[in-house]
């Protein structure tokens, strides 16, 4: 028992403990808060260096390690590559992005950015540099100029029209922008000494169409994000806007009217076998670079059954191009491809020569191309077909609250750097059809007669006759034109500069194209109408050919056991380059990169003989072009050429062995002159230059007219010229009434002789009256 005295102690204590409890939670809580606002304070010191550390470790890691080593691997796995801070320099901060997106900078505006060297310093605080800076560390070879001071380089921007799909191109109500950032600075020269600086595609900065509502603008195009893995809806819209919205003009290129050999095989992908094409069969084609891979996969004669029943590719181990073609034409819901590898037997020298001989419609008939532009054999996977076979490269800024990212190059640009387009094999692969599909490294293009799409692009949208999308400024291949001499002319200088394994395969490569030559404009047979790879019906252009300035005079080199070499006329008997160009080109001091056309106002040759492969002389039918009368007073001509068929005596030479294959027979007139080099010297690496055509009658020589001839070996002092045809010049004039002597000049042809045969030298002008004076022997040529 407590005792009273006790209790009352307790019950006193008890009573006053709520007192002493609230003081001591007083001074607690007063304790408590000094503790947590230090604690405060330093949560708040140790978030600001997290986030600037994650900041410098996101611009440094997640973004720019590809700038600092641009062949560092990447993650393949999908990710977010938009960096959100809004930090901008002092120089980018005074911009008005929206202002700028709105209206557009006139070229001549441009805004000046500061050096290069300062925008790469920057890169790391500024939002805008660091866009900047992520494609010119990625695409520029700034490692070759690393002890170069950049400060003396400097950058500008202003903006180009993107032009408008659902309004008429005048109209700019739709009209986006696009940021084009140029030099604009340049002390000492720097652009010019170091070619490394700028090289790669432009530096173009998109909007992404997330931000055109803040414009009033539609998506139309505006940049859209690329994802890891090509959409294949994308693709299947891409095609039907083709096929609903273009007709006749993708849908019937090559006038091609007919089927496919019944000879032609394709794959079916989903049988997985080698199988005859059918009739209405409808089929893809695939167009890679091989690489030198070995002949573990093609199709042979001792395969070739195997392979046509079902399931008969199924144990191959193809390479990636082609796994990856067969996957993407099963993904568009289509059934069969047509793959040479696979289809053609490569062992069998019938079956390769007749299904070569078959290209143009394999490829003209074929309902979209596939072309692997990304892979450098056949080994490599098609970009984007499955996951983790490309690596994303759209680096995405926030800027003022708009989106921005740097284009990849544009097709045409992407098709120039890839090995794909140094084949001459894939030349007529792509001229040849009508609908491709370009997978490349940093996204996929589809391109046909009319349009051009690609994955960051928005421009879907059905257009109008006027409206005008930037894209169609960059086709990767248009051939075909409605003039025959101009659609040959512009494939043999876009086929000749490009690389074959083997040499002699110059003339096989090219079939495709001359075979839709010949159809397109009703030729007749391509094997009469083109030989060595020369159009015969106007042999007096396909003869004025040059090698490309910088390509050395070089033989192509041909199989074991030929009997003969391709005749010097023919430009497939020679190695590099061929261009046509202009009589304008014999008017310079120096060989430059004029674009101007070959003309012939009067065809001097009449008639044509070629030696065919049955030792028969035979005549060819070669288009005349007469002389047009210009003028009433004008005078006749100086020079006439020889004409009339040649007697059966004058189509043999005199000498112990028979005329070669591809020899031309033809009467013409010969003279000689001298030769000297002209005072303007070419570049080192070019292997022809300009020659003065020098008179040997009157002394001293005075200059009669021009060749281009080659510079290795040493040529000697004179040559001798045959005339080929009658041109003119707007460039040459009397300087007493300025008026132009209409075909004055003479193309003529610089030859060596041997034993009564000729070999092509060179080309050349000659002045018609310098011409006569001459005193020019008529000759019977016999052109080897």
């Amino acid at each position: 028992m407590i005792s009273p005295v006790i209790h009352e102690g307790l019950k006193a204590q008890l009573t006053d403990a709520p007192k002493t409890l609230r003081q001591v939670s007083n001074h607690g809580l007063v304790f408590v808060g000094i503790i947590g606002g230090a604690a405060l304070v330093v949560c708040a010191f140790w978030l600001s260096v997290i986030r600037t550390c994650k900041l410098k470790t996101n611009i440094a890691s997640s973004e720019s390690a590809p700038l600092l080593n641009p062949d560092q691997p990447q993650a393949h796995s999908q990710r977010d590559h938009t960096v959100t801070s809004t930090l901008l320099c002092p120089v980018c901060a005074n911009l008005d992005f929206h202002k700028i997106f709105l209206d557009g900078i006139l070229p001549k505006e441009e805004i000046p950015l500061g050096s290069l060297s300062s925008i790469l310093e920057k890169s790391y605080q500024c939002s805008f540099c660091r866009l900047i800076s992520f494609h010119v560390r990625r695409t520029w070879k700034l490692d070759e100029v690393s002890r170069v001071d950049l400060s003396g380089l400097g950058l500008g921007v202003y903006s180009k029209n993107c032009g408008c799909i659902r309004k008429p191109f005048y109209q700019p109500e739709f009209r986006c922008y696009r940021l084009h950032v140029i030099k604009t600075k340049d002390i000492g020269g720097l652009w010019k000494k170091h070619l490394a600086l700028g090289e790669g595609s432009p530096l173009i900065i998109h909007l992404l169409q997330e931000d055109a509502f803040k414009f009033g603008r539609p998506a139309d195009l505006h940049g859209r994000r690329v994802k890891n893995t090509v959409d294949i809806g994308l693709v299947r819209k891409w095609i039907s806007l083709c096929q609903e919205n273009h007709g006749d003009k993708c849908g019937n290129v090559w006038k091609m009217y007919r089927k496919l050999p019944g000879f032609v095989r394709v794959v079916d992908v989903v049988s997985m076998a080698v199988v005859p094409v059918h009739s209405g069969c409808r089929y893809l084609t695939l167009s890679y670079v091989w690489g030198g891979i070995g002949a573990e996969y093609w199709t042979t004669k001792g395969n070739i059954a195997e392979r046509s029943t079902p399931g008969g590719l199924n144990a191959l181990n193809l390479p990636g191009t082609i796994t990856d073609s067969i996957l993407f034409v099963r993904q568009l819901g289509e059934r069969y491809l047509w793959i040479d590898a696979l289809c053609i037997i490569q062992d069998d020298l019938l079956d390769k020569s007749v299904q070569l001989r078959a290209m143009d419609l394999v490829y003209g008939l074929s309902h979209l191309t596939i072309v692997a532009a990304g892979a450098m054999t056949a080994r490599d996977p098609l970009p984007g077909c499955r996951p983790r076979t490309r690596t994303l490269q759209q680096h995405i800024e926030v800027v003022q609250g708009l989106h921005l990212y740097v284009a990849p190059p544009r097709l045409g640009e992407a098709l120039a750097q890839s090995t794909w387009n140094t084949r001459c094999w894939t030349y007529q692969e792509s001229a040849l059809s009508h609908r491709r599909i370009y997978f490349t490294g940093p996204q996929v293009y589809f391109e046909c007669r009319c349009d051009i799409f690609c994955e960051d692009i928005v421009a879907e949208s059905k257009g109008l006759p006027l409206s005008h999308s930037f894209l169609q400024s960059s086709f990767g291949e248009l051939f075909i034109y409605l003039d025959l001499v101009a659609s040959y002319t512009v494939a043999v200088e876009k086929f000749t500069p490009r690389n074959l394994t083997v040499e002699s395969d110059i003339v096989d490569a090219f079939t495709g194209v001359t075979n839709a030559l010949a159809m397109t404009f009703e030729l007749g047979d391509p094997d009469k109408t083109f030989q060595y790879g020369m159009m015969l019906p106007d042999m007096h252009l396909a003869l004025i050919w040059q090698h490309d300035p910088q390509t050395p005079r070089a033989r192509r080199l041909l199989p074991d056991g030929s009997s003969s070499p391709w005749p010097s006329w023919a430009w497939a008997a020679w190695r590099g380059g061929v261009i046509y160009r202009g009589v304008d080109v014999y008017l310079r001091t120096r060989m430059g990169n004029l674009s101007s056309a070959p003309s012939v106002d009067e065809t001097l040759v009449d008639p044509w003989y070629i030696m065919d492969d049955s030792g028969d002389t035979v005549q060819l039918a070669v288009h005349q072009v007469p002389w047009v009368v210009l003028r009433a007073n004008e005078e006749e001509h100086a020079y006439s050429a020889p004409r009339g068929i040649l007697d059966p005596t004058e189509l043999t030479l005199d000498i112990h062995r028979p005329l070669e294959p591809g020899t031309l027979v033809f009467r013409t007139t010969c003279s000689h002159f001298r030769i000297s080099r002209r005072g303007g010297e070419e570049p080192s690496a070019y292997a022809h230059g300009l020659f003065d055509i020098l008179s040997i009658s009157s002394f001293p020589p005075i200059w009669v007219g021009t060749a281009v001839l080659p510079l290795e070996p040493a040529l000697p002092s004179s040559l001798d010229f045959i005339v080929l045809s009658r041109t003119s010049s707007r460039s040459v004039y009397d300087e007493g009434n300025f008026m132009g002597y209409d075909g004055c000049l003479l193309h003529v042809m610089a030859v060596s002789q041997d034993e009564g045969l000729m070999e092509r030298v060179g080309l050349g002008v000659i002045h018609e009256a310098a011409w006569v004076v001459s005193r020019p022997e008529k000759k019977v040529v016999f052109l080897r």
